[in-house]
């Protein structure tokens, strides 16, 4: 049986885990974190039956019961700094919260080989927008030039959200020489081109935030006379994200140091 903290319990997602977690056979939520919830039982939070889970105000105080895993679903703020006590506790982690940058991952990944464990962290856990990763990776082998647009509601509070972050980054390190004119020959507003992500070959990403979106990310390919669009959209619903999540929360104590994304473990 894998024993279970959870971080963000009372989220999107993330009361979409403990329901998964509870009507799963081979996992046990034994901890979760929120802090507006502090005190309440973690299955009532979440809408579902009691779990006898008391839910913690912070993760010190989580970590005080003994886990395997700490699966986080929290915000940019406050993931770093659950990984790396979990990390110091002897945990494995999960991180789906968004909004960490290439430096954060480096020293979690340091953090992860200090403590002889493991962590998966993905921008998404969806299963279909790891394929449409797949497949935006394998366009970058015969495209050269390609840019990056997400999207969101008006409320995401990070840009560009984990998914283009995380998109972005694998193409610029796997694309080939663009022939578009670089941002830095522009006149004019050059904050307009997005932001470039990534090396060595950076990618433009570009964030579009405002009401009627969930979450979307695609990849647009331009070479002469023809696109290619490859694109992932989000439902309403935090389905998507549970299996993927769950999924790494079984493989994760096989691993040492950061894998990122899920690619690895389908």
């Amino acid at each position: 049986m894998i024993r279970i903290a959870l971080a963000g319990s009372t989220g999107w997602v993330g009361r979409a885990l403990v329901a998964a977690i509870a009507a799963s056979d081979d996992l046990k939520l034994v901890a979760a974190i929120a802090r507006n919830a502090a005190g309440r039982d973690a299955g009532e939070a979440a809408g579902i039956a009691p779990l006898g889970v008391a839910i913690a105000r912070d993760i010190g105080h989580a970590l005080e019961t003994p886990s395997d895993v700490l699966i986080d679903y929290t915000k940019p703020d406050a993931v770093k700094h659950h990984a790396l006590a979990a990390l110091a506790h002897g945990r494995h982690v999960v991180i789906g919260t968004s909004g960490l940058g290439a430096e954060d991952y480096a020293k979690i990944d340091v953090a992860a080989h200090e403590a002889g464990k493991g962590v998966i962290a993905a921008g998404n856990f969806s299963i279909t927008a790891t394929l449409m990763k797949k497949f935006a990776l394998e366009a970058a082998k015969y495209v050269a030039d390609v840019e990056v647009i997400d999207y969101a509601s008006g409320k995401k509070p990070d840009t560009p959200s984990g998914t283009g972050r995380e998109l972005g980054e694998l193409l610029a390190a796997a694309r080939l020489a663009g022939t578009s004119k670089p941002v830095a020959e522009l006149g004019g507003l050059r904050e307009t081109r997005g932001a470039a992500v990534g090396a060595p070959r950076p990618v433009q990403v570009h964030s579009l935030r405002m009401p009627s979106f969930v979450l979307s990310c695609e990849a647009i390919f331009g070479a002469p006379d023809e696109r290619l669009t490859i694109r992932h959209d989000a439902g309403a619903s935090a389905a998507p994200y549970v299996a993927g999540t769950l999924l790494a929360a079984r493989k994760v104590s096989g691993r040492v140091g950061l894998t990122r994304g899920i690619d690895s473990l389908l």
